[in-house]
């Protein structure tokens, strides 16, 4: 099994996520250390919405500055797209520059990598692994929730990608598209009991 600062990942109780997304250095920084302080299981921080995510100096200072800082607390990496939801757009290799610099940090723990949007997946995944970071595969689909096959065959897609935990969210247009991810989720741990996932259906349904 997966285990991260003494944490298991995948199994037993599920772990609390917490995102940050404020824009400003010194607002990410104190957002970080006190969610750290509260003894938050993981925290997000969503480069995203940082005002200079595309400035690799400026994400090696908000690491520095909380080095040292998190304790127990999981720190996961996230640059989301906007095409899969996110605040922002850059190119692949700059985004593959932001993934390399966190982890390369020997802070963050976790880095999310949108699997269907990377140019070379498999590659990235196994240069970031030997910096010592895990990694999320994830994929967003905010138009629908596709058919029990289609998850199964995206989720397999992850799994084989080399990625430590699979990440999937859909849009259910109504409640048995929800049921239908959880019904999905279930056959695919089954079949893949060591292989961590998160899962879910958004928006108010």
């Amino acid at each position: 099994m997966l285990f991260i600062k003494g944490k298991e990942i995948g199994m037993g109780k599920p772990l609390v996520c917490v995102p940050v997304m404020a824009t400003e250095e010194k607002d990410i920084v104190k957002q970080i250390i006190d969610l750290a302080q509260q003894n938050t299981d993981m925290v997000e921080w969503r480069l995203d919405a940082f005002a200079n995510a595309k400035s690799m100096n400026a994400i090696r200072q908000v690491l520095e500055e909380v080095k040292g800082k998190l304790g127990n607390t999981i720190l996961l990496a996230t640059f989301r797209s906007k095409v899969q939801g996110g605040l922002l757009e850059v190119d692949h290799e700059t985004l593959e520059d932001i993934h390399q610099v966190c982890a390369e940090s020997k802070v963050v723990d976790l880095v999310d990598i949108e699997l269907f949007e990377s140019e070379h997946a498999k590659r990235e995944i196994e240069q970031l692994q030997k910096c010592g970071v895990k990694i999320v595969a994830s994929h967003h689909d905010f138009d629908k929730t596709p058919e029990a096959e289609v998850i199964q065959m995206l989720l397999e897609q992850m799994k084989d990608s080399g990625a430590d935990i699979v990440k999937i969210a859909m849009m259910p247009k109504d409640i048995e598209d929800v049921l239908l991810v959880l019904s999905e989720t279930a056959r695919f741990h089954k079949k893949y009991p060591d292989t961590p996932l998160v899962t879910m259906s958004m928006g108010a349904i």
